[in-house]
């Protein structure tokens, strides 16, 4: 923790943003992989965040993850015969991943990664000017 809690903050929000584009790369990684059963096929996962006070500022919060969630849905049932992963009916089961949200994610997690890196600079840069000020 510093003594200006902004740091704090954004620093934070970084952590929170690198782990939402992990998550979101792993979808992706995952979007095209198959599976001879339901329970074996990849799901994709999703950070939950929440609040986290700053302890010496109580009126201010940084960010957290409390988890990475596993989503629920049902996997893509497909007919394909011919694969080796196929079960005795001819099926095979893939993740059912939106590769079109999972980039929009990916730019909103990017795009909020950057603007917290132009906080932090420009807390960097204010607090630099201020330290210099008595010269």
């Amino acid at each position: 923790m510093s003594n200006l809690p902004i740091f704090d903050v954004t620093g934070s929000a970084m952590q929170a943003q690198a782990v939402r584009l992990n998550t979101v790369a792993s979808n992706l990684a995952n979007a095209n992989t198959i599976a001879g059963t339901p329970e074996g096929a990849y799901r994709a996962k999703q950070p939950v965040f929440a609040a986290d006070p700053v302890a010496a500022h109580p009126t201010l919060a940084g960010v957290r993850v409390t988890e990475v969630r596993e989503s629920t849905n049902a996997p893509v049932k497909r007919y394909d015969p011919g694969n080796p992963l196929a079960d005795p009916q001819g099926y095979v089961y893939a993740p059912d991943i939106d590769p079109v949200a999972q980039m929009v994610d990916m730019i909103s997690a990017s795009r909020s990664y950057q603007a917290n890196v132009e906080v932090f600079n420009s807390a960097k840069e204010l607090a630099v000017a201020t330290l210099n000020m008595g010269r």
